[in-house]
């Protein structure tokens, strides 16, 4: 069982992207937005106000459905960098109450007020110093958690928005999510779901009745997490980052696709962003991993040790296109999410091979990129095998064009 002494806090923005879109022009509040393109753009919705989401809009949706069921809302293509801005500022805020933080996304993270009472009170009054200090420093309204656990703590939150503040205080949990729906789980996503209601099972509640062995042999390792979801059980700490010892950059795709081209052009973007990172920090790589999720969920990784260390696009390109080659041969299966990370770093600096000119070629057409990008924005600048990307989400590369 997970601690009951801790108080695990989830804070969540509301709507960010449009929040941060309506803090600039107040005459957007109470009206339906959307931020991710133009109605007739081939993207997808990347935020929703509320007043959008009463419509049927959410993120992910295709950009032209969106319009059909709200043709009166606002579209905005939106701009990373302001949110990256307001992102900052929302976690220097939270790092002021406590230093056990775990970000998670740029408008939502993890915080551990174990202990603090003596100085902050109550731990929902934390919360609330919390909540006022983000509205009036950063203008957006943002909802928490707090509960014994991160499961619980993000359930929590999210059943708060917006604008709200739930407790669960400890040893009730499974009373807290037994009425709620099975999809408000970890891991439950549309295919669990079915699956779990052909056994007559719709509530937590209901799931916290079966047997371990039962849930294992229907869903194997993903029924264990579940068992153990479904009791409020979540042993997991809260992850302060700490100094770089690896770096990745993984996406999860709207649907599940089995589309090859396409998963290497994205592998080469995740790629790109890794090799920038290295760079960025001074380091060099001589290990390369793989990260794959499959439609059911179940993940894999694949890692190759390297003889030189690198930090070239191509050269973490070709590894990890080579490992997902290998893993879709031995397992042809949609995938869900796809990764590639980089570890074993070392110093920027590295003996020369006399046999090979090319990786430094390599290395010196980075050099150039980056400064490209660092001035003009990430997607300033686009290598070929990237380009179906551009096709498949072209306002992605708007909203996300600044590194």
């Amino acid at each position: 069982m997970c601690d009951k002494g801790r108080k695990i806090l989830h804070v969540d923005l509301d709507a960010f992207f449009v929040s941060v879109e309506q803090v600039r022009n107040p005459e957007l509040w109470g009206r339906p937005v959307v931020v991710g393109g133009e109605p007739g753009a081939r993207g997808v919705v990347a935020c929703a106000s509320y007043e959008a989401r009463a419509y049927g809009i959410y993120a992910g949706m295709p950009l032209t459905r969106a319009y059909r069921l709200c043709p009166h809302a606002i579209f905005l293509k939106g701009s990373f960098p302001r949110y990256r801005d307001a992102s900052a500022r929302f976690i220097a805020i939270l790092a002021d109450f406590t230093p056990q933080l775990e970000p998670t996304g740029l408008d939502e993270a993890y915080l551990d007020l174990t202990g603090f009472e003596p100085i902050y009170g109550p731990t929902s009054e934390a919360a609330l110093s919390m909540k006022q200090r983000i509205k009036g420093e950063i203008g957006v309204t943002a909802s928490i958690g707090i509960g014994p656990s991160k499961l619980v703590a993000k359930i929590a939150s999210d059943l708060a928005k917006p604008d709200g503040l739930v407790e669960v205080a400890p040893g009730e949990e499974r009373l807290f999510l037994a009425p709620l729906a099975i999809a408000r789980l970890p891991c439950v996503g549309s295919k669990t779901e079915q699956l779990l209601k052909r056994l007559g099972v719709t509530t937590v509640g209901e799931l916290a009745d079966l047997s371990a062995p039962l849930l294992r042999a229907r869903l194997g390792s993903m029924g264990d997490a579940l068992y153990r979801y479904a009791r409020g059980i979540d042993e997991r700490g809260v992850e302060t980052p700490l100094a770089a010892k690896s770096i990745s950059r993984e996406t999860t795709f709207i649907g599940d696709t089995l589309d090859y081209p396409f998963l290497k052009a994205t592998l080469r973007y995740l790629s790109e962003r890794v090799g920038a990172e290295l760079r960025r920090e001074g380091k060099r790589t001589r290990c390369i991993t793989l990260k794959l999720r499959y439609a059911d969920f179940d993940t894999i990784t694949r890692s190759r040790t390297l003889k030189w260390a690198i930090n070239a696009d191509q050269a973490i390109f070709d590894v990890g296109v080579a490992l997902l080659g290998r893993a879709l041969w031995q397992r042809r299966q949609l995938v869900r999410l796809i990764g590639i990370g980089v570890s074993s770093l070392i110093g920027e600096e590295r003996q020369l091979s006399l046999l090979d000119s090319s990786m430094e070629c390599w290395e010196r057409l980075d050099r150039v990129i980056d400064r490209l990008r660092h001035r003009y924005g990430f997607t300033a600048i686009q290598r070929g095998q990237t380009l179906p990307l551009k096709d498949a989400f072209p306002t992605f590369f708007e909203l996300y064009g600044c590194n």
